[in-house]
């Protein structure tokens, strides 16, 4: 995969001319009067920029003395210059064939330009040599041993490389153009691209050829539509890149370059979804936005936590991996650098947070890798602290440069952009099935509309959804104000409590648990009705949670009891009655009693929290009152509930 080769030549020629060494080769490594004479033609050339006169005068000289080294070297450092690699490896590797006097320095240059085409073992044979060759300047000895490495690594990855089959998506997706994958959403029905256009527009930047903006493809029967362009007012007449969707496809955020209100050279900006719409892009300000360079951007699964790659100061290297997080207030605090597990005296770049909120995908240049940028990931082992990353291994990552990777939410899907030769375009988009090591924990996600169950009105309502091991807020945001949707992320192996809150509606309680059920997930489609607050009407916390045939609340059931809490503060006026049932498992007067010591134990956590008494009864039923049948255990652990009922308002 290539996206770009960067120039690591360090030109030979200048420094044997700065240092003189020209004048103690009287007249250099050639005696013909004529080559010589060309050899200063094609300098002057050279440092005029004037390349193919350059050139033609060179091979004119090494016609002349097919012995002149130093027409050969420069002739080298032309080619690297224009990125010609295979050519200058052909000249460098003719001046040393020559066997005339020259640096060391050459072996250097000719390793890295082998590198820089994955040419492992020749580079590893150089870089040798350089360093066998003698006293050395110890800057060029740390660059030869750092080659080395890489040289070593990739020797060993490419012995053993991992599974890799890419798929072009098809004309559907990728154009004759650039094609860059940005994000796909969390029921793999949207993907989000940025497609590098010819400009047409007129633009007062004339320096500007191409304009970058957002494309999407909606998935309709497994099968791709057409990608149509984003359009205003996120797309302007200026480049756009770098998008990244929130979980809940209600929040983009994207980079931008040179905008009037910008910080930097780069800024980071946003926008909310409404309906079919989104509205004018903000720039999210001077907090997360530097004077510097900001841009790539990847919104965590949790709702507030915004992972991107700046340049700032403060940094580990050239740029790192930062993240940032929105506050109870709407704000966003001071970016957070992501330490030096993740970050090196390099380049760290394209953060790519997956939906379990515990992978890390990214670009660097400073972990192990096989030259230029690799792709890595990385497990979090704590809050705010990273496992060491793993290089994703050859053939994903190869000589050249690989900067970004998306992966589904189940975990079993990356993509990636690539110039992979036979492609529709430049670079194209493509999917691979991603080995099992590299894979996230898989995610699934509950899909549905929140609308008023007596008027059927889509509703916006605040849901959030709760870690119940850890009382952990894992997402937590609102349902659409137009359509009334909401998606929200559920990782694999936890056990969920889902609240949803509109005020002047009843409190609604939903569970999930996804424990044992670690490999392909199926989603939830469900849709929620709020009723609207009445006296006699009722609702289930489905998140209350007591031990077999005892009364004493469990630890996890505080979670949902401090959400009522706030939902009773906020509703001052209502008073409830707290009603506790129970299966048809046992005599009817076990189950009355145990159901009404149910009842009260949650009635006394409520009154011990600030809840007036006066607000507040309870009351057992038992099994008199069922909502299912007792056939089955589903229906008996629906039976067993703890029911909340207004009284008054």
């Amino acid at each position: 995969m290539i996206v770009f080769r960067p120039v690591f030549i360090t030109f030979i020629i200048i420094l044997i001319l700065a240092n003189g060494s020209f004048a103690q080769r009287v007249p250099l490594s050639t005696e013909n009067k004529k080559a010589e004479k060309l050899f200063y033609m094609a300098l002057d050339y050279y440092q005029s920029k004037t390349m193919d006169k350059a050139l033609s005068c060179l091979q004119r000289a090494v016609a002349e003395d097919p012995g002149f080294s130093d027409a050969f070297i420069l002739q080298g450092d032309i080619y690297s210059d224009d990125q010609q690699f295979e050519e200058a490896i052909e000249s460098y590797q003719a001046a040393i064939n020559t066997h005339k006097p020259f640096s060391p320095v050459l072996y250097s240059i000719l390793a890295t330009v082998q590198l820089n085409l994955g040419r492992y073992t020749d580079a590893q044979f150089n870089f040798h040599r350089f360093l066998e060759s003698g006293q050395i300047p110890e800057n060029k000895k740390q660059q030869a041993e750092n080659g080395l490495k890489v040289c070593t690594f990739a020797i060993q990855k490419m012995a053993d490389p991992v599974p890799f089959s890419p798929v072009n998506m098809g004309d559907s997706i990728n154009s004759p153009y650039d094609d860059y994958i940005n994000a796909v959403t969390t029921d793999e029905e949207y993907l989000y691209m940025t497609r590098k256009n010819p400009r047409i527009s007129n633009t007062s930047d004339q320096s500007l050829e191409y304009e970058e903006d957002f494309y999407l493809s909606h998935r309709a029967d497994s099968v791709w539509t057409k990608a149509l362009s984003l359009g205003p007012p996120i797309n302007t007449e200026g480049n756009e890149g770098a998008l990244t969707i929130s979980p809940d496809v209600k929040y983009l955020f994207f980079a931008a370059c040179g905008r009037p209100d910008g910080y930097g050279s780069c800024d980071l900006y946003w926008s909310k979804r409404q309906g079919n719409y989104w509205t004018k892009p903000q720039n999210l300000g001077d907090v997360v936005n530097s004077p510097q360079w900001d841009s790539q951007p990847s919104f965590s699964s949790d709702g507030k936590t915004l992972y991107f790659a700046s340049k700032r100061q403060g940094g580990k290297g050239s740029s790192d991996i930062w993240k940032t997080s929105l506050g109870s207030d709407g704000h966003w605090g001071a970016p957070v650098n992501l330490g030096d597990s993740i970050n090196t005296s390099a380049e760290e770049m394209a953060p790519f947070i997956h939906s379990d909120d515990q992978t890390l995908y990214f670009s660097s240049k400073g972990h192990p890798g096989m030259g230029g940028l690799d792709l890595f990931y990385a497990r979090r082992s704590g809050s705010d602290t990273w496992y060491r990353p793993v290089n994703l291994g050859y053939p994903i990552n190869t000589y050249a440069n690989e900067i970004s990777l998306v992966v589904n939410a189940n975990g079993n899907v990356a993509y990636i952009s690539s110039d992979i030769p036979g492609g529709k375009g430049k670079q194209d988009i493509y999917f691979f099935p991603l080995y099992p090591e590299a894979q996230p924990v898989p995610t699934s996600y509950l899909k549905g509309i929140v609308y008023d169950q007596k008027t059927n009105a889509r509703l916006e309502a605040r849901f959030e959804l709760v870690d119940l091991e850890t009382s952990k807020t894992v997402t937590e945001s609102v349902s659409d104000p137009i359509t009334g949707e909401i998606l929200l992320v559920l990782p694999s192996e936890k056990n969920y409590a889902l609240n949803v809150s509109k005020t002047g509606y009843l409190f609604f309680s939903e569970n999930f648990s996804l424990r044992g059920k670690s490999t392909v997930l199926q989603p939830t489609k469900r849709d929620i009705p709020l009723q609207p607050i009445k006296i006699g009407g009722s609702f289930v916390l489905k998140n209350i949670f007591f031990e077999t045939g005892q009364y004493s609340l469990k630890e996890e059931s505080t979670v949902e009891l401090n959400k009522l809490i706030v939902y009773l503060q906020n509703n001052p006026s209502l008073v409830i009655e707290i009603g506790g049932h129970t299966d048809n498992v046992g005599s009817p007067d076990y189950n009355l009693d145990l159901s009404r010591n149910r009842a009260k134990a949650v009635f006394d956590y409520l009154t011990g929290n600030g809840i007036d008494k006066i607000r507040l009864t309870f009351k057992g039923f038992g099994f008199t009152q069922p909502v299912d049948s007792n056939e089955t255990e589903q229906g008996r652990a629906n039976n067993r509930r703890t029911e909340f009922k207004i009284t008054g308002n």
